[in-house]
């Protein structure tokens, strides 16, 4: 590669991590994989990324958009792109099941890849900091199931997204495309 002509992705690559920026707050949590023991940290696993945080459901009229949304993360993973979803009970009791029947679910009904969580309360009335942080910057909380937040590669929230906005939506599409096209350095 020659450093000349790319210069920013040189740098990036050359630089060490300490230089790198520091944890945007929108991913400065430590969260449990769906069915995992341990915690993780969303800034050291997906900073850098363009970030599609959804509240899930099993039981929704909404829930056909796992496919959508994995089909979303097949697509574009490669380019930087990661769908994190966060089940949750809170509307309409949709989401019922233990993390296994949860895993289970969409892994055999939708063959869902892209990482999913812990379930947790995402509505206004008890949410995690989590939500309680993306809400706060969105002025909204999810009114149902199947609510999208975006995030471009520094963290920034630049969408929040209705659950009657689906993961083919053209405009979503275009705003993924775009981000996914920005550097870091942008």
């Amino acid at each position: 590669m020659n450093k000349f002509l790319f210069p920013t992705l040189f740098m990036l690559y050359a630089l060490p991590s300490s230089t790198l920026a520091a944890c945007p707050k929108t991913l400065d949590f430590d969260v449990r994989p769906l069915t995992g023991d341990k915690t993780i940290n969303l800034c050291e696993a997906y900073q850098g990324k363009v970030v599609l945080i959804v509240n899930t459901a099993s039981k929704c009229g909404f829930t056909p958009q796992y496919e959508g949304l994995e089909a979303l993360y097949r697509q574009y993973r490669e380019q930087g792109l990661v769908v994190l979803g966060f089940p949750s009970n809170d509307f309409g009791g949709q989401e019922p099941g233990s993390e296994q029947e949860i895993q289970s679910f969409c892994r055999l009904t939708y063959g869902v890849e892209f990482p999913m969580f812990e379930k947790m309360s995402v509505s206004e009335k008890n949410p995690h900091p989590f939500y309680q942080l993306l809400a706060s910057l969105a002025e909204e909380y999810p009114r149902w199931n199947f609510h999208k937040y975006l995030l471009d590669r520094q963290g920034k929230l630049v969408g929040s997204y209705s659950s009657r906005v689906k993961p083919d939506d053209p405009q979503l599409i275009t705003t993924i495309d775009a981000l996914l096209k920005q550097q870091l350095s942008e």
